[in-house]
C-alpha cells in the first residue's frame, strides 16, 4: 500500500496556515480535481478523495491538533495513535460483525454495575454527497446504513425463544467475583470478572440461533430523510435514536449525516454569501449597460454604470444562500471582469488610436497619478 502524503503537503499549505487560507486552497483542489470536472479520469478521482481526506482533518481543530502530534498514526487504530477519526467515510461507517457485537456488550474489564446497567447504542455517521442546488435548496435523500438492533427472535436475551438465561450461579447473577490472593502483607481480597458468564451475570444455555445469543444483529435500514435548504459543506444532520440500539435498557444512539456538497461551475460559496466573476465587454464598462448576471434562480438583469473598471464589485442583496431553518438569505457579490477585445483588424485599430488620441490623459487619472509618483 502506497504510504499517504503529508496532509499539509496534499492542501498546499503550512502548519501556520489560517483557517480561510486552508479552506481556500481546499476549495480550488476540490474543484480542480472534482470527478465532475474530470469524467473517466481515475487518477483525478484519487486525487479528489486525497484532498477530501486531507480537509477533514485540517479543518478540524480537534484533529489537526491529534495529526500534528501523531501524524498519520493518530487515525490508525493499528499505530496506536491519538485515537481514529471519522476516517473511512466510504462505507467504513456501521460496518460490523458478530464478533465485533459480542465484544462490544460483553467482552473487556469493567465493572458489574456499568456491564449490568443502562448502555446508549453507538452513534452511526454516514456522509452524503449533494449537488451545490440541493444543498442551497434543500432536498429528500434515501439513506442507506447498517446499525445494530435487538434480536426480534429472542427480544434481546440472547436465549433461544421459549428459553430463558438463568442467573450465573459462580457469581450470583453479579457478574464478579471475590479472589483471594497471597502478598507480602498477608492475603488480600478483591473482585474479577466472573469467567463463568464473562462479567454478564447469565447463563445462556441455549442460544438464539438468529442472533448467536449475542441478543443482537447487524441490519441494513433505510431511511428518507429531509436535508434542510441553506446546509454547507461538512455540516451535520443528526437523526436521535437512529443509531444502534442500546443495552440493558439504554437509548439508542444517534444517526449522523455528514454532508459533503460539490462545488459549482460558477458560484463559490462562503457562510451564506455567493460570489462568482462575470465578462464584460470594453465597450459595456465604457458606456454603461444593462447585463444578464447569473443568480440561484436564474438571470437577473443589472445596469452596469458608466466608465465601470475591471475587478469592481456590485452585490444583490437577498441573492445568496437561504439561512438554515429561516427565511433570511445572503447576498451574492459578483465581480465584473473587463475582456479586452482581441485580432482587431486594421481599420478597428486605427479608429481605437484617434479615440485614445481624443480622449488624452484627462480620462485615465489613475494612469497620470501612478506616472506622476514614479517620475516626481
Amino acid at each position: 500500500m502506497a504510504e499517504k502524503r503529508d496532509y499539509y503537503e496534499v492542501l498546499g499549505v503550512s502548519k501556520d496556515s489560517s483557517a480561510d487560507e486552508i479552506k481556500k486552497a481546499y476549495r480550488k483542489l476540490a474543484k480542480q480535481y472534482h470527478p465532475d470536472m474530470n469524467p473517466g479520469n481515475s487518477e483525478a478521482e484519487i486525487k479528489f478523495k486525497e484532498v477530501n481526506e486531507a480537509y477533514d482533518v485540517i479543518s478540524d481543530s480537534d484533529k489537526k491538533a491529534k495529526y500534528d502530534a501523531y501524524g498519520h498514526a493518530a487515525f490508525d487504530p493499528a499505530a496506536g495513535g491519538g485515537g481514529a477519526g471519522f476516517g473511512g467515510f466510504g462505507g467504513g461507517f456501521g460496518d460490523f460483525d458478530f464478533g465485533d457485537i459480542f465484544s462490544s456488550f460483553f467482552g473487556g474489564g469493567g465493572t458489574s454495575s456499568r456491564r449490568n446497567g443502562p448502555v446508549r447504542g453507538d452513534d452511526i455517521n454516514v456522509r452524503v454527497t449533494l449537488s451545490f442546488e440541493e444543498a442551497v435548496f434543500g432536498v429528500k435523500k434515501e439513506i442507506s446504513y447498517n446499525r445494530i438492533q435487538k434480536c426480534s427472535d429472542c427480544g434481546g436475551s440472547g436465549a433461544e425463544k421459549g428459553t430463558t438465561a438463568k442467573t450465573c450461579s459462580a457469581c450470583g447473577g453479579s457478574g464478579q467475583v471475590r479472589v483471594q490472593q497471597r502478598t507480602p502483607l498477608g492475603y488480600m481480597q478483591t473482585t474479577k470478572q466472573c469467567d463463568t458468564c464473562r462479567g454478564t451475570g447469565k447463563i445462556i444455555e441455549k442460544p438464539c440461533s438468529n442472533c448467536r445469543g449475542t441478543g443482537y444483529v447487524k441490519v441494513t435500514k433505510k431511511l428518507d430523510v429531509n436535508i434542510p435548504a441553506g446546509i454547507d459543506d461538512g455540516r451535520v444532520v443528526a437523526l436521535r435514536g437512529q443509531g444502534s440500539d442500546g443495552r440493558n435498557g439504554g437509548p439508542a444512539g444517534d444517526l449522523n449525516i455528514i454532508v459533503s456538497v460539490r462545488p459549482h461551475a460558477i458560484f463559490e460559496r462562503d457562510g451564506y454569501d455567493i460570489y462568482c466573476e462575470v465578462p464584460i465587454t470594453y465597450t459595456e464598462a465604457t458606456l454603461g449597460a444593462e447585463i444578464e448576471i447569473p443568480t440561484l434562480e436564474g438571470k437577473q438583469k443589472f445596469t452596469i454604470p458608466e466608465g465601470t473598471q475591471t475587478g469592481t464589485t456590485f452585490t444583490l442583496k437577498q441573492k445568496g444562500v437561504q439561512y438554515v431553518n429561516s427565511k433570511n438569505r445572503g447576498n451574492l457579490h459578483f465581480t465584473v471582469n473587463v475582456e479586452v477585445p482581441k485580432n482587431l483588424s486594421e481599420d478597428q485599430k486605427e479608429l481605437l488610436r484617434k479615440f485614445a488620441e481624443s480622449c488624452g490623459e484627462s480620462n485615465h487619472s489613475k494612469r497620470a497619478k501612478f506616472f506622476k509618483k514614479f517620475f516626481k
